[in-house]
């Protein structure tokens, strides 16, 4: 019987691919705007660079961006970038269609619902809280939490804990593959694959189910629970 459901927050709630990448060109231009002499196209691959090297929630990629364009640090281009760079994000962090609904329905059912995310715990928080999903559950790890990445199942098994579930009885729907899947299933949770939000193509992700839009965990819930679908 299943009785909570746990999201990965990014690209599974949230197309943080789409947010990141106009985040970081909003906070390109305004640096450009204040001043910077360069070309915007190539701050920006810079800025992915850093990011694939060091992490996508890396905090001083401005910093280190506006050393290498300008020479020297910048309160000016660094004050530019990150004003720009909130403004485009808020303009762009919006849930997948249908996470709202789906989510209230799961709760209507009765089902527990929690979050575990390789994310900062303020950026997490604050991506809930902007998407007015804080309210929406019972659990919420983070990295931050955990101190681990998953697969690590730590994160998971502080989830479950807060949750007083056991891993048959929880479903964990997430994007990554390797993260995702590989740790929920190695704790014997029902795994289920969020192709929509998947970027790197994955052909064999190793999930029990895997969907297309985020309201169909509604039919493998019921159908896991014998409801009528």
């Amino acid at each position: 019987m299943i009785e909570a459901v746990i999201f990965d927050l990014d690209n599974t709630l949230v197309d943080f691919s789409l947010l990141k990448k106009q985040a970081v060109m909003g906070g390109v231009k305004a640096m450009l705007e204040a001043g910077l002499r360069a070309d915007a196209d190539t701050v920006y691959r810079r800025i992915f660079e850093i990011y694939e090297e060091k992490g996508w929630e890396y905090q001083t990629v401005f910093d280190d961006v506006i050393m290498e364009f300008h020479g020297c640090s910048s309160h000016k281009f660094l004050a530019a970038a990150i004003i720009g760079y909130k403004k485009s994000r808020e303009a762009a962090l919006n849930p997948y269609p249908g996470v709202y609904a789906t989510l209230i329905a799961l709760m209507k059912k009765g089902l527990k619902l929690a979050v575990v995310s390789d994310a900062p715990g303020r950026e997490a928080w604050l991506r809930l809280y902007q998407l007015n999903f804080h309210h929406l559950f019972d659990v919420v790890v983070t990295h931050s939490d955990s101190g681990e990445f998953k697969p690590s199942p730590k994160p998971f098994k502080l989830a479950l804990d807060h949750l007083g579930s056991r891993p048959e009885a929880c479903v964990m729907v997430g994007d990554w593959a390797e993260r995702d899947m590989i740790g929920a299933k190695n704790l014997g949770m029902v795994t289920v694959f969020a192709r929509y939000g998947d970027i790197f193509n994955t052909r064999d992700h190793g999930a029990d189910y895997e969907i297309a839009r985020v309201d169909e965990i509604l039919d493998i819930v019921a159908q896991l629970n014998g409801d009528p679908v």
